[in-house]
């Protein structure tokens, strides 16, 4: 049982630092390319089981230094306010304002309302492990996606003289906007592959 869940951690582990790196954030190729037995041989203790807190981290922006991302997997099966505030202190001791929460089971209503409640101040998002076992992007199904920047998105609107409210939309529940993390307004470009002309873009806008 210990060696399943172990397995199941290792690819859980590799889709979130995946995730942050694509997000823009440093993360290390070992840390992504780890096989199962290093993982192993790094968080398993002598009886198998992983200790999730060990697999805790935080990163930096490879932009913006100053714009950091706190990653806490939580061992409760189903996450309630005690474990939200718990990794609010930790945010607020390192003076971080975004954190993705992970979780084996599931999440209370009553925790999911701290997340709303906090928007203001912290940016928190949360995951089920399940969620988090095969990397979706990755599906050959899934077109490549990148988020524009401001700028991008306003010389995009100016280029084809559109509003906002023209552009087709990806819903904020998406599991590819949750992948991105993104926010209402942001725009994302999607590259497919085309018959005719080896490939085309197309813009949507999150809401």
């Amino acid at each position: 049982m210990a060696e399943d869940e172990t397995a199941k951690l290792w690819k859980v582990n590799r889709t979130i630092h995946e995730l942050v790196k694509d997000r823009g954030y440093q993360v290390s190729d070992e840390e992504i390319n780890m096989d199962l037995t290093t993982f192993r041989s790094h968080y398993a203790n002598s009886g198998g089981s992983v200790d999730r807190n060990q697999l805790n981290f935080f990163t930096n922006s490879r932009e913006n230094p100053a714009d950091q991302i706190f990653i806490f997997f939580s061992d409760e099966k189903s996450v309630g306010v005690k474990t939200m505030r718990k990794l609010l202190g930790i945010l607020e001791e390192k003076s971080i304002m975004r954190g993705i929460i992970i979780f084996p089971g599931n999440m209370t209503p009553s925790a999911r309302k701290v997340i709303a409640a906090m928007s203001k101040q912290y940016r928190l998002e949360e995951f089920s492990e399940a969620d988090l076992l095969v990397n979706i992007t990755h599906h050959t199904l899934v077109p490549r996606h990148e988020v524009l920047t401001v700028e991008q998105k306003k010389q995009l609107l100016e280029k084809y003289r559109l509003r906002e409210t023209q552009l087709p939309r990806i819903q904020l529940a998406d599991p590819v906007a949750r992948y991105y993390g993104l926010w209402r307004g942001q725009v994302v470009k999607i590259t497919r592959p085309s018959e005719t002309s080896g490939r085309y873009a197309s813009y949507r806008i999150c809401f």
